[in-house]
């Protein structure tokens, strides 16, 4: 069995905001018009105040680096020439999806047409990473033992906390609205490439997908790459957070390949467990604990995160060069998630609209310089969330907020990767 390339690729998908009102605007049509040759290469999405990113396959997490930068700072400036900002979230804190023009190309026309207002209602922005493994069969075996830790990940990334001007208790409801779509969620462990392959040919012969393209899964064979794509994630609104991710994820496939070439494996994990582990990170994201299944304890999330990597991973952080990136994630356990960052500015302002400001520029740090409208001082009252009552969103939609607060749950302890 050949060794994987561990090439590491990005997409990111990014929210198009009106800098004087802070919500979400079209503004496809006008990014894909700039000058600048790498909006040749963005693609457009279900709305048409989303935009997608995707970096070429890297050899080395520096050079992803290089190219992320390159593609964030190309989709801010040009929205910049147009009078636009760019935001990177989970979910904008208080747009309202109903209000959203949809993209008018015959892929998203199709899925429209197939799930109706559940397409209508993705309003999301996520991160996918893809690794290269060229086995059929490694990228199986890899698939099986990475889900474990798909919601490690999540917790670093949660970046969804506020929804249609509400804050929803969650850290993660970018996770909660895609998980109404088919074909989401951890998917089941299979016993090889053939067994995988069956899956898909069956729902391509029953026309209930045309490809492997449809299935949505938290992690997935590419349908067309030699790569293991990583979905789980909110989109990261820092460019070191997606770097972090992305590291990660490339030393999760690279232990993963020397358990398997020293002819050892990691414990594969039935997915409804997995998926116990997933609710508590879009619940409570690094605030709450996830389950050591080994041995059937919970443990605080930044205990979890901090073991996978100081315990599973450390290895091979060297060999790929990636330690500061993936150590990353300590600084992030100290100075919180984006979902963190969120309700702390949110409880210190009173406005989300000071919370979508906060967004822009930590999107455009150490990228470019942020493209913030005119100070909130000068506008209307704030708008609020997470106190009882109704609150007034842009546009006179009304939404019921929801207040919400921090939740305990049993003491607990154990190791990250049992």
């Amino acid at each position: 069995m050949k060794a994987p390339s561990l090439t590491v690729g990005i997409e990111e998908e990014y929210q198009i905001i009106d800098p004087v009102t802070r919500d979400l605007t079209p503004g496809f049509e006008s990014l894909v018009r700039s000058d600048d040759p790498l909006l040749a290469e963005v693609k457009p999405e279900l709305h048409q105040c989303q935009v997608e990113i995707g970096t070429r396959p890297c050899a080395t997490i520096a050079e992803l680096r290089e190219e992320l930068t390159r593609h964030r700072r190309a989709v801010i400036n040009a929205a910049r020439e147009h009078g636009l900002s760019i935001a990177s979230a989970g979910t904008h804190p208080f747009s309202n999806w109903m209000n959203q023009e949809m993209t008018p190309k015959e892929r998203y026309l199709g899925v429209k047409a197939e799930l109706q207002d559940l397409a209508h209602r993705l309003l999301i922005f996520g991160t996918h990473v893809h690794v290269g493994i060229e086995d059929n069969e490694f990228r199986i075996d890899c698939l099986n033992a990475a889900r474990y830790v798909l919601p490690h990940i999540l917790c670093l990334s949660t970046s969804s906390p506020f929804w249609f001007g509400r804050n929803t208790g969650l850290h993660s409801y970018r996770s909660i609205v895609f998980k109404n779509f088919p074909r989401t969620g951890v998917p089941r462990v299979f016993n090889g490439w053939s067994e995988y392959q069956n899956v898909v040919e069956t729902l391509v012969q029953t026309r209930s997908i045309p490809d492997g393209s449809k299935i949505w899964w938290d992690v997935r064979p590419h349908h067309l790459y030699p790569t293991l794509e990583f979905r789980i994630c909110d989109v990261n609104t820092r460019v070191d957070e997606a770097i972090c991710v992305a590291a990660l994820l490339q030393a999760v496939v690279a232990k993963m390949w020397k358990l398997r070439r020293d002819n050892m494996t990691f414990r594969v994990y039935p997915a409804d467990l997995i998926e116990e582990n997933k609710w508590r990170a879009v619940r409570w994201g690094l605030g709450g604990k996830l389950i050591d299944f080994g041995k059937r304890r919970e443990l605080p999330a930044p205990e979890a995160v901090r073991e996978l990597i100081e315990w599973f991973l450390d290895d091979v952080l060297d060999e790929l060069g990636t330690r500061k990136e993936v150590e990353y994630a300590f600084h992030i356990l100290q100075h919180g998630s984006s979902a963190q960052r969120q309700l702390a500015t949110y409880a210190r302002t009173g406005d989300l609209r000071a919370v979508v400001d906060q967004l822009i520029r930590e999107t455009a740090e150490g990228v470019c310089e942020p493209n913030i409208g005119p100070s909130l001082d000068a506008q209307q009252a704030p708008l609020t969330a997470a106190r009882p009552g109704t609150i007034t969103l842009p546009g006179g939609t009304s939404a019921i907020s929801a207040p919400t607060g921090p939740v305990d749950l049993p003491a607990g302890g154990g190791a990250a990767a049992g």
